[in-house]
C-alpha cells in the first residue's frame, strides 16, 4: 500500500483528495498538513511514501519544504500539486528534489497515476505542462549552489544572523556571500537583495 501525505491550505481540496482515494486499496492518506511548517512535523512521525505538496503555502513553501525532505527522507517522494504551470514554477521544485508534477485542474485520475509511477520509483510530470523547456540548463546562473541557497532564505526574509544559524556558517561569511550576490547581479541601493530575492520567488 502507498502511504500518501497532502500539503495544501485549502481544506476543501483535502477532503476532495481524500474522499476520491479512500475507496481505492493500493493508496492510504496517512495525513495532511495547511502548511510547510506542519508538512515537516508530519513526514517525521509518519515517512510517508508519497506527498502530495503545494508550492504555495504559509510559513515554508512548498518548494523550501521538498528541499528538506528530499535531504532528510530519502524514502520519501514529493509530487507538485499546485496550479501554477509556467517554466519557472517548474523548474524550482523539480531543483528541490520533486519527482512529479501534476496541475490542480488535472483529473483525479492523472493523480492516481502520478501517486502509482512515482512510488515505483520513476518520475511523473503532468502533460499539461511544457516540461523540455522546463529542464533547461540553468548553469548560466551567475549565482552558486550556496548563493542561491541564501537568496531563497532572504526571500523568507530572514535575517543575516538567522541564515548563519541555518547553514552552519558565520554571519561574516552570509555578509560575505551577500556583497558577493549585489555585485555579480549589479544590484544598486540599499535593500535591492531583498527585493530582488522576493521577485525571484515567485516569478511565476
Amino acid at each position: 500500500m502507498i502511504t500518501v501525505a497532502i500539503a495544501e491550505d485549502h481544506q476543501a481540496l483535502i477532503d476532495g483528495i481524500k474522499s476520491f482515494l479512500e475507496f481505492d486499496e493500493s493508496v492510504k492518506i496517512v495525513g495532511h498538513a495547511n502548511d510547510g511548517e506542519q508538512l515537516l512535523e508530519l513526514v517525521s512521525k509518519k515517512e510517508p511514501k508519497i506527498i502530495l505538496c503545494d508550492i504555495r503555502m504559509p510559513k515554508m513553501d512548498g518548494i523550501e519544504a521538498c528541499k528538506v525532505i528530499n535531504k532528510n527522507y530519502t524514502d520519501t517522494n514529493v509530487i507538485a500539486f499546485t496550479m501554477f504551470d509556467q517554466e519557472d514554477a517548474v523548474q524550482q521544485m523539480l531543483d528541490a528534489g520533486a519527482k512529479g508534477y501534476v496541475l490542480k485542474n488535472s483529473s483525479l485520475k492523472v493523480l492516481v497515476e502520478a501517486i502509482t509511477t512515482v512510488a515505483k520509483g520513476q518520475n511523473y510530470f503532468d502533460k499539461k505542462i511544457h516540461l523540455p523547456n522546463a529542464k533547461k540548463n540553468t548553469s548560466s546562473s551567475p549565482l552558486s549552489s550556496r548563493e542561491n541557497q541564501i537568496l531563497n532564505l532572504i526571500g523568507q526574509r530572514k535575517t543575516s544572523d538567522e541564515i548563519a544559524s541555518l547553514l552552519f556558517i558565520t554571519e561574516a561569511t552570509v555578509n560575505t556571500h551577500r556583497k558577493n550576490m549585489i555585485e555579480k547581479l549589479g544590484l544598486k541601493g540599499r535593500g535591492a537583495l531583498l527585493q530582488y530575492a522576493l521577485d525571484r520567488k515567485y516569478r511565476f
